[in-house]
């Protein structure tokens, strides 16, 4: 019985190991146009996994990348950042895709206003980058709703850089503005119903201007933006009036919300300045007290009975003489 046993083995063990060999040494199928070259690319994107998978899959789905000027491609109706191309961030994209090329294409939709134009439903820094770089852009094209866009825009996002909350706020107000479902925005957003109502709430109580003069605050969350906006329904005025507009923009957006709220803070009131009255025999007859830009005279009526009328009667002389002292 064990001479059978062995003897399957060893028929058996040429096999496995030529088969085993055969894998090894197996070429991958060859592609052919632009598959191939997006498989190229696709390899080079070793930095990022999660990204060249979600571009295999797209390809693999029936999608295919084409080249587009970009001036012929438009904005997302809504925009989600605050500063797009004006920071550190966006300067090292533009010099990485100068030096290496795009290495992920962007998400466009045939614009629904204008056929011969497509709009960016995510890629917009990408977008920005090559239009300042003058090349064509590497884009899928896909069919998509109005909210369609918006939960791919959302997501898209979420997986690459969180935007901040007051983003985030401001994006999901001016979706609802322009009719989109919450359902939609709690999809595109990744939060739920309270939270969503929340955020929507803040950026509805804040002037635009003001969020665009702050910009994205990324270290300023929920709470801080809630105290802002109760301060400044307190406050009189226009909150430009209260804050050094040239300081304001030469801080970065974390420094300028900090002063624009130090701003709407309501000032300490100061301890009351009290200076008392004594007769030449140390008596305290009365006394002054300062405070809020107001002066109030108390006078001790039990020990100087008849000084208080005496003192209204003769405020009209006192007041004339001043005006004849700041006159003269």
């Amino acid at each position: 019985m064990n001479k059978r046993r062995d003897a399957l083995k060893a028929m058996m063990a040429p096999i496995n190991e030529a088969s085993q060999t055969e894998h090894r040494l197996a070429k991958p199928a060859q592609k052919s146009g632009s598959l191939k070259a997006m498989g190229l690319s696709l390899q080079s994107l070793s930095d990022d996994a999660d990204e060249a998978q979600a571009l295999r899959e797209k390809l693999a789905s029936g999608e295919h990348v084409i080249t587009i000027e970009p001036d012929l491609i438009d904005a997302s109706f809504i925009r989600d950042r605050l500063d797009d191309v004006d920071t550190a961030e966006f300067e090292e994209l533009r010099a990485s895709i100068e030096e290496h090329g795009q290495q992920v294409p962007i998400l466009v939709r045939p614009n629904p206003r204008n056929d011969s134009r497509y709009q960016v439903a995510y890629g917009h820094r990408r977008l920005a980058a090559l239009k300042a770089i003058g090349r064509p852009v590497k884009a899928i094209v896909r069919d998509l709703s109005d909210e369609d866009l918006i939960v791919a825009q959302g997501k898209e996002n979420l997986e690459r850089k969180d935007l901040s909350f007051i983003e985030r706020a401001l994006f999901a107000a001016r979706l609802e503005a322009h009719g989109i479902e919450r359902q939609a925005l709690m999809a595109a957003l990744s939060v739920h119903k309270g939270n969503l109502s929340t955020m929507i709430a803040v950026a509805n109580s804040l002037p635009e201007d003001l969020i665009q003069a702050i910009g994205p605050a990324p270290k300023v969350g929920r709470p801080r933006w809630e105290q802002l906006s109760q301060l400044l329904q307190e406050t009189p005025g226009h909150w430009k009036e209260r804050v050094d507009m040239e300081l304001l923009f030469r801080l970065d957006s974390d420094a300028r919300f900090a002063l624009l709220l130090k701003s709407l803070m309501p000032k300490k009131k100061s301890g009351a300045y009290i200076y008392p009255l004594k007769s030449r025999e140390g008596q305290a007859f009365a006394r002054i007290e300062q405070a809020d830009a107001k002066t109030r005279v108390i006078i001790n009526e039990a020990m100087t009975p008849g000084f208080g009328h005496y003192l209204i009667e003769h405020l009209p002389e006192i007041y004339a003489a001043f005006n004849r002292r700041e006159h003269s």
